[in-house]
């Protein structure tokens, strides 16, 4: 959540970058840029009720300095319309870089800022009125500034409560030092509990016991030792002795609890105060702290080279990939960059469940403990996301013969290999909680990781291999001698020109030859590239997030009617054991097409109704063709939008809402049809199917100049894979993320980008204002294998290709 504060001091892993080195290729990642607030202009109101302000900062008071806008918005916009002047001292991290509209207007930077990530932060620094005491007239603007401070800055007085001065069934604020605690959990009800101790200098540890809605609003503890900050808490009595329990308006921040590190606080609420007071609350806390021996000296958390058989320890790692075992118990592969010094069991899954790379390089493959989760920890870990940063609480390394259950329940019994467990229940702090990035925890993992990745790469070749992979890049434009990792499949013979000669074009339409390199691209999250389009109305969409999908199948499900079957189909229940919650299995209602069912599974129609979106993909997995359906004044029909209109094994296709005609399911006709597929199935539904497509903005580079380009109708053909693959398979999203890597590297100079023969299609829009542009589109353009190192040999027609080597 963007969060403003006053006077705090900025996190020690941020680095400063001047306003003069900031262009749209900037990796904003763990950088800060500082400056003094020039102009503040109005808070403004979008159409979508969210908050939008534009501000300048300049590096220094002179007016030969740069300077550059910054856009803000949400309520990071609201709190620095509040509490900033101009004259204040701001730093902006967690920013993104993009092409100021009004650069040749206000002759500011070529860029401007924009903060509205959910990691963007504001650090302001107001001036002191001594400093600008020189004249009467900069004494009257120093007063105001700081009256205008005052007001718009002011807020309730908190009071806090040492914990040996609780009283009975009143209303307090807190400050403690954790000693205990239980990461949030579902209760009986529909909240979500945490519980921990908490401690301070008068050496009293009391029970706290919370209730929230969210899970994301409880205290985000990510070790004991962590300082908490508990706003409005109550006092009851429990065995004894006081306990603390969440009351109205509860709120909480937590503080990292070792000294010297950045005093950031975590939360999730849109708005709270933390002032200098703040800070020094937090800094004599972790002072007394470690000079009282609170928290032990001995860490529970341990990498993975120091794990012994039997232990219950804390894992601080990274996931890279996961799968579901069984309804009860999920794979969790994970890492830290050390080696167990242990044979680790190894646990065999279907490659279509796995959720990121379904294989490593041998090297990283030995680094890599396979966790096994359980029971109701396994909701929350189906949920994490490939690339995330974890800590694992009180996870068990168990020694001896192991068998792993589910899937693999077949293979044979291991014997003498260590199995990592994290157990169900909540007993000892158990459970799993998400690391931040910025996080200092996360910065040293990644260290760690980033040695590894020094010697060797995914794929097992060294870096002085991939030099001799990747070409040099040529002094001219007519050095032969460097071979290129794409080709033109088009038919155009025309000369190949530089960037700066297409640009200055008189008439560029048409098609045009180069030869580049790949800066950059976006999305950098290759998922987002995957569109769906309507060839009848040419609208774009985002595929849907499975969280929107599944509330229209709940919704559904809560509101299915009574509905009698049509005469035209069979009726009937299907069991899918493990499914639902509890031991019983659940029963679903299915009609399939009386016509189709005799003539076998090919040509069958299931249409199922009441199911979850769990559910139906399970069932889909044994049936070709699923079709979700609710009951409508007493007949069958579609799902509302998003939900697919069918599910075919792990591909799901959508239709388009302002185009389909669905009303109610009808018998359907399949005369004269061999094989049903989904465009038979989407006519005689009556949908607009949605076509996948991959759409990316890639920005190309040669000696000369740069230039934006589209990849979109051309791009299966670019990456050889299909985008309904690439929806679908994981290996088809692996490949054309490795592609990027290896055409883009990160971090990499331009020696390490291949070059690139490219075929681009010039065409002209109009834009909002009226005014024609000039967009540039890939075309007739291939990903092909380079020619391999002079160190190894492959047969004609082989060799590994980009994406493979890097």
């Amino acid at each position: 959540m963007p969060v403003l504060f006053e006077g705090a001091q900025v996190p020690a892993h941020l680095t400063n970058i001047p306003i003069s080195l900031i262009s749209t290729s900037t990796d904003s990642a763990n950088k800060y840029v500082k400056g003094k607030v020039i102009h503040k202009g109005p808070l403004v109101v979008s159409a979508a009720d969210n908050f939008i302000l534009k501000t300048v900062i300049q590096e220094d008071d002179s007016s030969q300095k740069p300077s550059i806008n910054i856009v803000l918005f949400g309520d990071l916009a609201k709190s620095f319309s509040q509490s900033v002047n101009q004259g204040d001292v701001v730093v902006a991290s967690g920013f993104q870089v993009g092409k100021s509209p009004t650069v040749r207007k206000d002759n500011h930077h070529a860029c401007n800022l924009l903060l509205s990530k959910s990691d963007a932060c504001i650090y302001v620094y107001h001036p002191q009125s001594p400093s600008d005491s020189k004249s009467p007239q900069a004494s009257k603007r120093s007063s105001t500034c700081s009256a205008e401070v005052s007001q718009t800055t002011k807020a309730p007085k908190y009071t806090y409560v040492r914990l040996d001065n609780l009283k009975l069934s009143s209303t307090v604020n807190v400050y403690g030092v954790v000693v205990f605690f239980k990461l949030p959990h579902k209760s009986r009800g529909t909240h979500w509990c945490s519980t921990l101790k908490i401690t301070d200098q008068s050496n009293l540890k009391i029970q706290c016991t919370l209730f929230c809605n969210k899970r994301e609003d409880h205290p985000q503890i990510f070790q004991v030792g962590d300082i908490v900050r508990l706003h409005r808490v109550k006092t009851q009595s429990y065995e004894e002795s006081i306990q603390l329990i969440s009351a109205y308006g509860f709120a909480a921040v937590t503080f990292d609890g070792i000294v010297g590190r950045a005093v950031e606080p975590r939360t999730s609420s849109r708005s709270f105060q933390f002032h200098q007071e703040d800070q020094q609350k937090v800094e004599e806390l972790r002072a007394w702290a470690a000079s009282h021996s609170i928290v032990s000296a001995t860490s529970t958390t341990i990498p993975l080279s120091a794990t012994q058989p039997k232990a219950y320890f804390d894992l601080t790692c990274q996931l890279l990939a996961k799968a579901p075992i069984d309804t009860t118990c999920t794979l969790l592969r994970v890492w830290d960059g050390s080696q167990c010094p242990h044979t680790l069991l190894k646990v065999i899954v279907e490659p279509d469940s796995v959720e990121g790379p379904v294989s490593f390089s041998e090297n990283k493959e030995n680094l890599i403990a396979n966790v096994l989760v359980y029971d109701n920890h396994v909701e929350f870990a189906r949920q994490l996301k490939p690339g995330t940063f974890l800590r694992i609480f009180n996870l068990r390394a168990i020694p001896g013969s192991s068998r792993v259950p589910g899937l693999t329940s077949s293979q044979a019994v291991e014997h003498d290999h260590l199995a990592f467990h994290l157990h169900g229940g909540t007993s000892y702090g158990r459970g799993i909680q998400v690391l931040p990035e910025n996080s200092q925890d996360v910065q040293e993992l990644k260290s760690a990781l980033e040695m590894f990745s020094k010697d060797k790469d995914d794929s097992g070749v060294s870096d002085s291999e991939l030099m001799d992979i990747w070409c040099t890049p040529p002094e001219t434009l007519d050095d032969e001698a460097v071979e290129s990792c794409t080709e033109r499949r088009c038919i155009h013979n025309i000369e190949t020109v530089m960037l700066s000669q297409l640009k200055q074009c008189n008439d560029p339409l048409g098609s045009h030859h180069v030869r580049v390199q790949l800066s950059s691209f976006k999305p950098h999250r290759l998922h987002q590239a995957l569109k769906l389009y309507c060839s009848k109305c040419s609208s774009l969409q985002d595929v849907p997030d499975d969280e929107v999908v599944n509330r229209v199948f709940s919704e559904a499900s809560r509101n299915a009617e009574l509905c009698s079957p049509p005469s035209w189909a069979l009726s009937g229940k299907v069991n899918l054991p493990g499914i639902s919650h509890g031991s019983s299995n659940r029963t679903l209602h299915i009609h399939s097409s009386s016509e189709l069912l005799s003539e076998g599974k090919a040509k069958e129609l299931i249409y199922i109704m009441g199911s979850s979106l769990e559910e139906t993909c399970r069932l889909a997995d044994g049936y070709q063709n699923i079709i979700p359906v609710r009951s409508s004044e007493g007949r069958l029909a579609l799902l509302d939008w998003p939900a697919p209109f069918l599910f075919r094994g792990r591909k799901r296709y959508y239709g388009c809402k302002s185009c389909s005609e669905a009303a109610a399911v009808s018998e359907p006709s399949c005369e004269g049809v061999d094989v049903i597929d989904e465009k038979v199935i989407a006519e005689a539904l009556q949908v607009q199917p949605l076509q996948f497509v991959l759409l990316m903005e890639l920005q190309l580079q040669d000696a000369t100049d740069t230039l934006d380009v589209f990849l979109w109708k051309h791009a299966e053909m670019f990456f050889n894979v299909s985008a309904e693959d690439v929806a679908a398979n994981q290996e088809a999203q692996d490949h054309i993320s490795r592609t990027m890597n290896a055409l883009c590297p990160k971090g990499g100079s331009d020696v390490h980008r291949p070059w690139l023969d490219m075929c681009l299609t010039a065409y002209s829009t109009v834009c909002d204002g009226g005014r024609g542009q000039t967009c540039y589109q890939i075309c007739d353009t291939g990903i092909i294998k380079p020619r391999p190192p002079p160190s190894e040999s492959y047969p004609s027609g082989s060799g590994p290709t980009p994406h493979e080597a890097a």
